[in-house]
C-alpha cells in the first residue's frame, strides 16, 4: 500500500517535472471532446483522460523536457477507487539497426529459368521480397547456405559479399520536439510529437489512446529516402524508479512466473527475456504496466518459431530501470534453445523500408492499478492468451509446416505411435486441423520404394495421432510435375505418387503393397492425378523464394486455370514492410487481386488464399501463435481419420467456405446480397484490438479498386453485424476484409458479382 509520504513524494516529483518542462505548443484543432475521452493543455502539460476497462479510468500527462517527449504521469483509477500513479517521468526508448537489402540468388534462379531479362527495375522490385537475406550477417560465404546467398557483385550494381561491417548502422532515437498535435480519430485520440531522428529515419513519436480499454500505443512513425534499407527496431520506456516494491515480471517458456527485483548491479546492456506471449510487466508501488509488440507484424520471415526473447529490461542505475520489446540480431542456434542440432539456414531478413514510406515502429502498453499479474491478464486478452477462439460451425486449420514427422519419429526409435510436441502445440493454440507438408521427409530424390514406404508411414502417423477433435491432414510441398514454382498439394486421401516418368513406364501402376501409384511425367499428368484424387494445389510463397516470377508466368496455362489449382498461400514475412497496414499486403494481397482479374472473364472459379506458416518443428514455449495465420473452415464436425478420407475439408476449401485470419478478427458469416447494381456486403464480425478499417475490394478484369470504411469508432473487444452498400456496376468479383490497429485482420474469399444475385460464404 502506498503511504501518505510516498504519495506526497510522487506529487513533488511530478510538480518538479512539470516545472522543468519546456514550453509546450500543442495544436488541438483536430481534437473534439467526447464523453470518456478528454484532452486539455495547461501549465505546459497535456493531460489525456479516458475510460478504460470495466469502470476504470486512465490518465496520461505529457510534457516535453529538453526536447524529449515525457510521460510526466501515468495513473489508473479503478472502479470505485482513487487514482493510483503507476509511473512518472518516463521517456520513450528507441533503437534501430539497419543494413542493406539485397536480392538473392534463390530469387534469380527461377527468373533465369524463365529467361526473364534481369533489369535494374526488376531487381529493385523483387529485392524487397527476399527470404534468404541476412543483412546483419558479416560472416564469410563459407558459412552461408549456397542457395541463400545474394549474387556476386556486378548484378546491376548490387553490393557483393561478404557484407561489410560499415553497411550496418546502429542508432538510438534523438528527440528535438518543439510541438505536439492532438487529433480525435473515432473513439481514439492520437497525440504526436515532432522532431524524431532514428538512424536513417526521421519522423514523429505518436501515442494512440483507445477509449474502452487501458491499452495505449507508442510508436515512432518515420521515413527514409535511403534505398535498400532493411532494419529492426527496439522500443520501450525508460525512467522507472527502482523502489523497494519495484520488479520486472514475466512468464518463462514453461509458463511459470519469473521476476527480477532489481537488487543486483546495473546492466551495461538490456537483458533479453524469453518470455511467454512476448510480454513483460514492470511493477511499481502504484500498480503495473505490461509491454508487448504487435502480435504478428513485428515478425519477418523465419523458418523456425523458437522464442528468441522479444522483450527486455535493463537496470540503468541504482535508481532507474527500463523495459520494452526487441529482436535479436541473428537467429539463436537451436542447441542454445535446448532443441538439438538443426540447420538455421542463415536467413534473418529483417523488415524492409521502401524509400519515402511511413514506417511504423509500435509498442503496446497496458497499465493497471493491480500487481503484475493483473496487467498481464488485461494485455493477454487481445490475443485471447495466444489461442484461436473456437467458433461454432467452423474448424481451425493451420497448414504448411516442414515438420518432417516421419524422419523425426524414426530418429526417436521408429514406433509410429511416438507422439511429437507439434501435436500438443497445435491443440493448445486451438488448432484442430493440422496440415504438415513434411518437405524434409518425403524427398522426391529418394529411391522409389523408400519414397513409397515414407509416404505410407506419413499417412499412418496421421491416422494414429488424429482424434475426434484433432485431424492431421498430411499434405505435401514440392516443385515436381512441371507446373512452375513451388506447390502445396492438399490431399483428400492417401495418394502415392512419384515425380518423373520414363518413356517405358506407366502413368499409373498397381503396386503390390500400396495399390495405385502415379508416375508424374508433366503438367497434364499432374492435373490428371489432382482431379482424379480430389486434390487441391496452392502456391505457398508466390513471387518469392523459388516461386519468383510465378504464378505470373503460368497465368494462361490450362493447369493454372483449372479449378483444382485453388490459389496462393499467405503469411506475413518474405518482404514485410513496416508501412504495410495489412499483413502480407504488398506481395500476397496484390497478387490475390491480380489473379482474380486474370480469370475474371473466364468460365473458371476465382482464386483463393490459404493460411500458411512455413516453420519447421514446433515445441513447448515456441512463438507458434505469432508466426501462424490460420483459416476457419466451415464444417460442423471433423472427418474421422479412420475413414481414410478428408474430402469434407477439401470440398469446403474448394468452395471457398473459409476465411483467413491472424486470430484477433473473426468473420463468422459473410454474404453479398441483392441483385443488379445495388448490392450489400453483410458480415458478422468479432474482434479484440480496436479496429482500424474495413474494406471492400473489387476488380473489373483489368484493375483492382477498393472502398475503405474507417472503423476507428469501433473500440476494443466488440461484436457487430455490418451492412455496407456496394455498387456492383462494372465489377466482376468482390472480396471483404477487416483490419485492426495492430495490423491484424481477417479476409474472406472473393465471390463473383456479375452472374449471381446473392453470394454467400
Amino acid at each position: 500500500m502506498k503511504t501518505p509520504f510516498a504519495t506526497a513524494f510522487l506529487g513533488v516529483l511530478l510538480s518538479a517535472s512539470i516545472a522543468a518542462a519546456d514550453p509546450l505548443t500543442c495544436s488541438l484543432t483536430e481534437y473534439r471532446a467526447t464523453p470518456g475521452l478528454a484532452a486539455a493543455v495547461a501549465n505546459d502539460a497535456l493531460t489525456v483522460t479516458w475510460d478504460g476497462d470495466t469502470g476504470q479510468q486512465v490518465r496520461l500527462r505529457f510534457t516535453v523536457n529538453a526536447g524529449v517527449p515525457t510521460i510526466a504521469e501515468l495513473a489508473v483509477r479503478p472502479a470505485r477507487g482513487d487514482w493510483k500513479v503507476v509511473a512518472s517521468g518516463l521517456t520513450p526508448d528507441y533503437r534501430v539497426v539497419s543494413g542493406i537489402r539485397r536480392v538473392t540468388e534463390q530469387q534469380l534462379q527461377p527468373l533465369r529459368g524463365l529467361k526473364t531479362e534481369l533489369t535494374k527495375e526488376l531487381i529493385d522490385s523483387i529485392k524487397w521480397d527476399a527470404f534468404w537475406d541476412a543483412p546483419l550477417n558479416t560472416e564469410s560465404l563459407e558459412n552461408t547456405r549456397l542457395n541463400a546467398i545474394p549474387p556476386p557483385k556486378g548484378i546491376l550494381d548490387q553490393p557483393g559479399l561478404p557484407r561489410k561491417p560499415e553497411e550496418i548502422n546502429r542508432s538510438s532515437a534523438v528527440f528535438s520536439t518543439k510541438a505536439c498535435d492532438v487529433k480525435t480519430n473515432g473513439t481514439r485520440l492520437d497525440v504526436s510529437f515532432d522532431g524524431v531522428r532514428l538512424g536513417v529515419f526521421a519522423g514523429k513519436l505518436q501515442y494512440s489512446i483507445y477509449k474502452g480499454t487501458n491499452l495505449f500505443e507508442q510508436e515512432v512513425i518515420a521515413s527514409t529516402m535511403v534505398d535498400s534499407v532493411a532494419y529492426k527496431y527496439e522500443a520501450g520506456l525508460k525512467g522507472f524508479r527502482v523502489e523497494p516494491s519495484s520488479r520486472v515480471a514475466w512468464r518463462d517458456v514453461s509458463n511459470v512466473w519469473q521476476d527480477n527485483r532489481l537488487g543486483g548491479a546495473k546492466n551495461t546492456d538490456f537483458v533479453p527475456l524469453r518470455a511467454q506471449n512476448r510480454l513483460v510487466v514492470a511493477e511499481t508501488a502504484g500498480g503495473s504496466i505490461a509491454a508487448f509488440p504487435p502480435p504478428h507484424n513485428f515478425f519477418w520471415s523465419r523458418e523456425v518459431s523458437y522464442n528468441q526473447g522479444y522483450v527486455y529490461f535493463k537496470k540503468e542505475s541504482d535508481t532507474n530501470f527500463s523495459f520494452g520489446v526487441r529482436q535479436p540480431e541473428a537467429e539463436s542456434h537451436p542447441e542454445d534453445m535446448g532443441r538439438g542440432e538443426e540447420d538455421t539456414r542463415q536467413n534473418f531478413a529483417l523488415r524492409s523500408a521502401r524509400p519515402g514510406t511511413q514506417q511504423r515502429m509500435p509498442i503496446y502498453l497496458y497499465p493497471s492499478a493491480t500487481p503484475a499479474e493483473g496487467a498481464a491478464t488485461g494485455a493477454l486478452a487481445f490475443t485471447r492468451n495466444d489461442k484461436f477462439k473456437a467458433l461454432p460451425g467452423y474448424q481451425v486449420m493451420a497448414t504448411h509446416f516442414h515438420s518432417a514427422l516421419v524422419g523425426r519419429i524414426r530418429r526417436q526409435g521408429g514406433s509410429l505411435d511416438t507422439r511429437l510436441h507439434d501435436f500438443d502445440v497445435m491443440k493448445a493454440a486451438g488448432v484442430n486441423i493440422y496440415g504438415p507438408i513434411d518437405g524434409s521427409g518425403l524427398g522426391f530424390g529418394l529411391p522409389r520404394e523408400d519414397r513409397l514406404k515414407t509416404l505410407a508411414d506419413y499417412y499412418e502417423v496421421a491416422r494414429r495421432h488424429s482424434d475426434k477433435n484433432f485431424l492431421i491432414m498430411p499434405n505435401e510441398e514440392g516443385a515436381a510435375g512441371g507446373i512452375g514454382g513451388h506447390n502445396d498439394l492438399l490431399l483428400s486421401k492417401p495418394v502415392y505418387w512419384i515425380a518423373g516418368r520414363e518413356a517405358n513406364e506407366k502413368f499409373v501402376e498397381n503396386h503390390p503393397t500400396y495399390g495405385k501409384v502415379y508416375r508424374i511425367g508433366g503438367p497434364d499428368e499432374m492435373m490428371q492425378m489432382v482431379k482424379a484424387e480430389n486434390l487441391l494445389i496452392y502456391m505457398p510463397h508466390p513471387r518469392s523464394k523459388g516461386s519468383t516470377g510465378y504464378p505470373d508466368a503460368i497465368k494462361d496455362k490450362s493447369y493454372f486455370l483449372d479449378d483444382n489449382y485453388r490459389g496462393i498461400g499467405m503469411r506475413w514475412g518474405m518482404g514485410v514492410d513496416g508501412s504495410e497496414q495489412r499483413l502480407c499486403e504488398l506481395r500476397c494481397q496484390v497478387l490475390l487481386d491480380d489473379m482474380n482479374n486474370w480469370v475474371a472473364d473466364k468460365p473458371v472459379q476465382l482464386k483463393y488464399i490459404q493460411a500458411i506458416t512455413e516453420t519447421y518443428e514446433q515445441g513447448p514455449g515456441d512463438d507458434f501463435y505469432a508466426n501462424s495465420p490460420v483459416q476457419y473452415v466451415k464444417l460442423d464436425t471433423l472427418p474421422l481419420a479412420s475413414s481414410g478420407s478428408w474430402d469434407p475439408v477439401v470440398d469446403a476449401i474448394k468452395r471457398g467456405e473459409y476465411f483467413w485470419t491472424s486470430g484477433e478478427v473473426l468473420i463468422s458469416n459473410y454474404s453479398v446480397q441483392g441483385a443488379g447494381a445495388k448490392r450489400t456486403v453483410v458480415a458478422d464480425l468479432e474482434w479484440t484490438f480496436p479496429l482500424e478499417f474495413m474494406e471492400i475490394v473489387w476488380g473489373d478484369g483489368v484493375k483492382t479498386e477498393r472502398q475503405i470504411i474507417s472503423a476507428t469508432d469501433l473500440g476494443p473487444m466488440g461484436k457487430k453485424r455490418i451492412e455496407l452498400p456496394f455498387d456492383a456496376t462494372g465489377k466482376k468479383w468482390v472480396r471483404f476484409a477487416v483490419w485492426d490497429t495492430a495490423g491484424n485482420g481477417a479476409m474472406v474469399q472473393p465471390v463473383r458479382v456479375s452472374t449471381a444475385a446473392t453470394s454467400t460464404r
